[in-house]
């Protein structure tokens, strides 16, 4: 049997896991204290001057719950606060703490790291050639239909 080549999704994925679980073990060497995936994405799509739950869900396109999990979990550790919503009494907004700030910015260093090994392992033309490409503009999703006699 041959192997297929890998899809463009699950390669893509593959890279995600790599950068995961390069940040992961550095920030563990650091003496952090290890997060879950769902708790490093929140971190990922959160401003600086907070959010609703509802909309980091929709920044990391997620359901609500999963998101209310994964802050639950970073509030009882320390790095993250919800405050009441300055521009609407129904909400709350989640934002980072001044432990969680430095916590984000450990992270962030990590990950120039991190990004400096890859550029020294695939070049750093072609680095920089996979941000250019990943950072331009996709659109919306297509609808596709794949034709009936192509499945």
């Amino acid at each position: 049997m041959t192997e297929t080549a890998s899809n463009l999704p699950r390669l893509l994925g593959e890279a995600k896991r790599w950068f995961d679980d390069a940040l992961f073990t550095g920030m563990e060497a650091a003496g952090e204290r290890p997060v879950t995936v769902a708790q490093a994405a929140v971190f990922s799509v959160l401003p600086a001057e907070g959010c609703t739950i509802s909309e980091i869900a929709r920044r990391i396109g997620v359901r609500r719950q999963t998101v209310h999990q994964a802050v639950h979990g970073l509030i009882g550790m320390g790095l993250l606060e919800q405050i009441p919503d300055p521009a609407s009494a129904r909400n709350r907004l989640v934002r980072t703490t001044a432990e969680g700030a430095r916590v984000h910015r450990r992270a962030q260093a990590t990950l120039t790291v991190i990004e400096d090994v890859l550029a020294q392992r695939i070049g750093a033309a072609s680095t920089g050639e996979l941000r250019r490409l990943l950072s331009l503009p996709w659109g919306e999703p297509p609808r596709v239909q794949v034709p009936p006699g192509d499945t």
